[in-house]
C-alpha cells in the first residue's frame, strides 16, 4: 500500500505560495491535487457574477419590504394620535370614567339604560 502525500492542505492554508509551489515540483500526488484546486477556482470564478446578482436581487427585496413595513408603521402612528379628545381630558394621576368615555350615566357613575 502506497501513502500518498497530505502536505498540500497544510501548505494552502498556512504556508507561503513559494514554499506550495516548490512542494509542488516535487510532489505529484500534491501536483493532481492542485491541478483540481484550480479548475474549481476557475469554475467559482465563472459563476461568481450569477451569484452577485442573486444576491443584488435578494438585497432589493429586503430593502423594499423593510420601506413598505416602515410605511405601514408610519401611518399606523399618524392615524392613532389624531384621537386627541380623550388626551385633552385626563391629566397624569387622573383615572377615566365612562362619563370621558361618553356613555350615558346615572348619578352613580353606572351606565344608564332607558
Amino acid at each position: 500500500m502506497e501513502n500518498k502525500c497530505t502536505k498540500y492542505e497544510g501548505l494552502m492554508t498556512f504556508g507561503d505560495e513559494a514554499r506550495l509551489l516548490e512542494h509542488i515540483e516535487t510532489c505529484e500526488d500534491c501536483r493532481r491535487e492542485h491541478e483540481r484546486m484550480q479548475k474549481v477556482s476557475e469554475l467559482i470564478a465563472l459563476v461568481a457574477p450569477e451569484i452577485r446578482k442573486s444576491r443584488r436581487k435578494v438585497a432589493k427585496l429586503k430593502m423594499a419590504c423593510a420601506s413598505f413595513a416602515l410605511f405601514c408603521f408610519v401611518s399606523a402612528a399618524g392615524l392613532v394620535n389624531f384621537n386627541t379628545d380623550i388626551h385633552d381630558t385626563i391629566m397624569y394621576g387622573q383615572t377615566l370614567t365612562l362619563e370621558d368615555y361618553g356613555l350615558p350615566v346615572d348619578s352613580y357613575g353606572l351606565i344608564m339604560v332607558n
